[in-house]
């Protein structure tokens, strides 16, 4: 009977985890004919290097120290693999594990591969399993992403080839967290010997082995010829930094360089007419906002914050900025993400307003203020529009540009004012948006670049992650969302839409709803 009783019990957390992943279905690509040039099935060719091209360099590579998603692009399904892997319609799929069990609702139970070798030469088996969480659920290694697994207690290691996650309350989600690059599983013998190299030099099971990074210029990965699964048809993977938008294009477009999913909206109308060019176009999970530092002034005052949000006509920028390509967001997650409510609503465009709160702060004679964004065209175009929008209330706009990874230390320190930013959920759940974005523990590196700290809403956000009514779950985050657009912690501007300009002569590629570059089956003609 107790068997009976868990087998349904296991039956009814699958379903609800199931459900939670399901909801980035609708993410699978648009049917265009340039994305079927992407992944058709031509006759397998082997060898050459792919070439990507990319505006900026990673920051680091150490997947328990990565806080973005460029950076990520380069190891993720690559160099690195997890437990588990979300397919191309974000549903969670066995990786290194061949099957789990929801033994009860705090214990899951992996049985993993028995074939796997690292690159390094290390097996694959529970005990690096266990070295991989032990690392990063250490306070002592200070690792950015311990928060997203603070739930596990223990990985228990039951025999060579089965772990169990021992968790300190359910949560549904964690299969979701598993599949992103956060649950990277590392060599052991790296972690034991040098940890601090793999910031630089990342070894992991994955179809690809790391070369080299000449910082600055370009990182190449080899084909894994010990690989455990389909090994790669191309031998060699290059991701060139190339950070003039121009450029990059010109070197699709003349078949140097066979990726750049880093496109600008601009050039959409260039890549279509272009006789050697496709474009890739797929909706992600990610948002764009304008986040506020609530712990600097004048920002620390919700009149100001209240203020600015007013006095930002946000269609203009999507239809200005981005031509287009992207919607209105109307909170920081995307509909594609379990969690999304449309009941929220922005603060409207309403300059008298604006004025009247700015008037109630005590600056009724204007007010200077900084905007900080990265160098990305349409980002550096955005503050300009943002610029000139604030005018009209009296606001001064000092806009600061900065190269990507100086861009990234310098909110992950707190020293920005306002900033341009945006929020690439990994897995498809709203706890991915709310616990990194909004929760008092994420502050900083994790993702709360608002510094901002909300005792009711940190509740809310531990309540959702725990509760396995999705119902009641998805009623959590809409109270919390409004709570956080109350307090006008941010401005939401834009659901992403990824592109990527692609050589006609490759094929066989796909940018997850994450926008993860997948290059697995990637042909080269």
């Amino acid at each position: 009977m107790e068997r009976k009783k868990r087998s349904i019990k296991n039956g009814i957390l699958l379903v609800l985890v199931g459900l939670m992943l399901i909801v980035a279905q609708a993410c699978s690509t648009k049917s265009n004919s340039s994305n079927e040039a992407a992944s058709s099935k031509e006759e397998t060719k082997e060898g050459g290097t792919l070439t990507v091209v990319r505006l900026s360099d990673a920051t680091k590579l150490d997947p328990h120290f990565i806080t973005d998603i460029p950076s990520a692009n380069i190891i993720y399904q690559k160099v690195y693999q997890g437990l588990v892997v979300p397919d191309k319609d974000f549903k969670v799929q066995p990786l290194l594990a061949k099957e789990w069990t929801v033994v009860n609702d705090t214990t899951w139970e992996f049985k993993l591969r028995d074939d796997v070798t690292f690159h390094d030469g290390t097996p694959f088996n529970a005990e690096a399993v266990k070295a991989t969480f032990d690392r990063l659920l250490d306070p002592n290694t200070g690792s950015p992403q311990r928060t997203k697994f603070e739930m596990i207690t223990e990985v228990k290691v039951i025999d060579d080839y089965t772990i169990q996650l021992l968790l300190a309350y359910p949560y549904a989600p964690l299969l979701s967290i598993l599949a992103s690059q956060e649950g990277s599983i590392i060599s052991p013998k790296a972690l034991d010997e040098n940890p601090e190299k793999l910031a630089e030099h990342p070894i992991g099971t994955g179809p690809f082995v790391f070369g080299e990074w000449k910082s600055g210029q370009e990182i190449s990965l080899k084909k894994n010829e010990n690989y455990w699964g389909k090994k790669p048809n191309i031998d060699a993977v290059v991701f060139k930094v190339v950070p003039e938008d121009a450029t990059r294009l010109a070197m699709i477009e003349t078949g140097e360089a066979h990726i750049n999913d880093q496109v600008p909206v601009t050039e959409i109308e260039r890549i279509e007419a272009s006789d050697t060019m496709g474009l890739y176009r797929t909706e992600g999970l990610a948002v764009e906002y304008l986040g506020f530092n609530t712990k600097k002034k004048p920002f620390d005052d919700v009149k100001v914050r209240k203020a600015i949000s007013h006095a930002i006509e946000r269609e203009a920028i999507i239809k200005g900025v981005y031509n287009n390509v992207g919607t209105l967001a109307n909170v920081a997650m995307s509909p594609k993400v379990l969690g999304y409510s449309d009941k929220v609503q922005p603060y409207d465009y309403d300059l008298n307003e604006a004025k009247q709160l700015l008037k109630e702060a005590g600056y009724e004679n204007g007010l200077e203020i900084k905007l900080l964004t990265s160098d990305r065209k349409e980002r550096i175009n955005m503050a300009e529009v943002i610029q000139s929008q604030l005018k009209g209330i009296g606001v001064n706009v000092e806009i600061q540009v900065m190269e990507y990874g100086a861009f990234i230390e310098m909110i992950n320190n707190g020293e920005h004012e306002l900033v341009i930013n945006g929020w690439g959920n990994a897995t498809g759940d709203g706890d991915y948006n709310q616990y990194n974005l909004f929760h008092t523990a994420s502050q900083g590196p994790a993702g709360n670049h608002f510094y901002y700290s909300n005792p009711e809403v940190d509740e809310k956000i531990e309540a959702a992650r725990q509760e396995t009514d999705e119902a009641k779950r998805l009623k959590l985050y809409e109270e919390v969302m409004q709570i956080e657009m109350d307090d006008a912690v941010y401005i939401p501007i834009r659901n992403y839409e990824h592109l990527a300009a692609h050589s006609k002569n490759v094929s066989g590629f796909w940018l997850n709803a994450a926008n993860y570059l997948m290059i697995d089956d990637v042909v080269i003609k």
